[in-house]
């Protein structure tokens, strides 16, 4: 069974994903908002996963960010449509960053950096590797 991880966002969602032995965090997609619960359930129907991470946007002091609220609405909606799979935050402070600077370093050309769909789905792959490395 798979974890997946969400990097949501008010237009666009990062996804990745484990291996079934939970040893490797992969990039899946990016999609619009709007098409994350159909995504996920095709995805579910085919694939079987046992947790859902996803991050939650949290200032340096712990307060909210402008994209709290829509991450708490989001987690309602997750729960609602997948009441038998946990759902569980992760801190996502600093998760874009990274994923830029990482694709830097991984030789990714500027053209493919520019694309924000590549920084989101990267940046939901570091969180899922640091939530296994930390589990």
């Amino acid at each position: 069974m798979r974890i997946i991880c969400i990097d949501y966002g008010a237009k666009r969602t990062g996804l990745a994903v484990t291996d079934p032995l939970k040893i490797i965090a992969t990039p899946l997609t990016t999609i619009e908002s709007k098409e994350l619960i159909p995504f996920l359930k095709q995805y579910f129907a085919k694939e079987e996963v046992e947790l859902i991470l996803i991050g939650m946007p949290l200032n340096l002091d712990n307060s909210p960010t402008h994209g709290t609220p829509l991450v708490l609405s989001m987690i309602k909606q997750l729960e609602k449509n997948f009441p038998t799979i946990p759902v569980k935050t992760v801190d996502e402070r600093y998760s874009s960053k990274l994923a830029s600077k990482a694709m830097v370093e991984m030789g990714m050309k500027k053209k493919d950096r520019q694309v924000k769909g590549n920084i989101d789905q990267i940046a939901a792959a570091m969180l899922l590797q640091e939530y296994m490395l930390n589990d």
